[in-house]
């Protein structure tokens, strides 16, 4: 479920104090006042930004005075990455893990859980910031996939990428640069990055990545929604993985 913290200055010391913001409504037109630190601040924190209109505002305030300021919070329960391998070794299976470089449509992000949890994956891991969190329409999207398949919220995704490699999983980008998935090995302790929507993996994980792997095209387009394209490698990845260790 979402939760609401309503008013300009309820929401700046929200954001001070890190807490984990899934988006902030501003109402529509000019900044100005004491919205302009409010915006400063979430930029500055990657937290996503949304206009909306005071009508929506009214209702999502339920009567409270908002002052053109909503900020949605998650009341999901977020898991660790330690707890995703844990999984994985109570399970005695190399772990699967799905890594999201900044997905910020919750449609999308709900999707690509419910895929994990289709495949068998472990867990799947999300930015604190610069990305949607899981709140009621994640949960939607997700057929309930959401509440049996651990998310965890990371400070720092490259970072992440790193001490999973320390763990032993091997980590592939989803990239049309890549190499054909069909010729990748996608067998063994696996983390699949699937990148944002607009720009893809960012530069820096790209990097952490141990190679990228990219989806065949033979249409007149070049590319997949985000959560189609995470779905159809990791079903190469299970395929791969049926009855074989790395």
């Amino acid at each position: 479920m979402d939760d609401k913290i309503i008013g300009r200055n309820p929401v700046l010391e929200a954001i001070k104090s890190g807490r984990a913001i899934d988006k902030i409504l501003i109402k529509k037109g000019r900044y100005e006042g004491g919205v302009i630190p409010i915006v400063k601040r979430a930029k500055e924190n990657g937290i996503i930004i949304q206009e909306t209109a005071k009508e929506k505002l009214d209702a999502l305030a339920e009567g409270g005075n908002h002052q053109g300021v909503i900020a949605i919070v998650s009341m999901q329960e977020y898991a660790t990455v330690e707890d995703i391998l844990k999984r994985a070794a109570e399970k005695g299976e190399p772990p699967f893990v799905i890594i999201c470089d900044k997905i910020t449509d919750p449609h999308n992000l709900g999707a690509i859980i419910r895929t994990a949890n289709c495949v068998g994956a472990h867990g799947v891991i999300i930015p604190k910031r610069g990305g949607v969190g899981v709140n009621s329409t994640v949960l939607k999207t997700s057929a309930g996939a959401a509440v049996y398949t651990p998310v965890a919220k990371v400070t720092n995704i490259a970072q992440t990428i790193d001490d999973l490699k320390k763990a032993g999983l091997w980590i592939t980008g989803a990239d049309m640069d890549g190499e054909e998935m069909y010729k990748t090995d996608l067998k063994g302790a696996l983390g699949i990055v699937i990148g944002s929507e607009g720009e893809g993996i960012s530069r820096l994980v790209k990097e952490k990545c141990d190679f990228i792997a990219s989806i065949p095209m033979a249409g007149d387009i070049n590319s997949l929604n985000a959560s189609v394209a995470a779905a159809v490698l990791m079903y190469e990845a299970l395929r791969q993985r049926k009855g074989e260790t790395r």
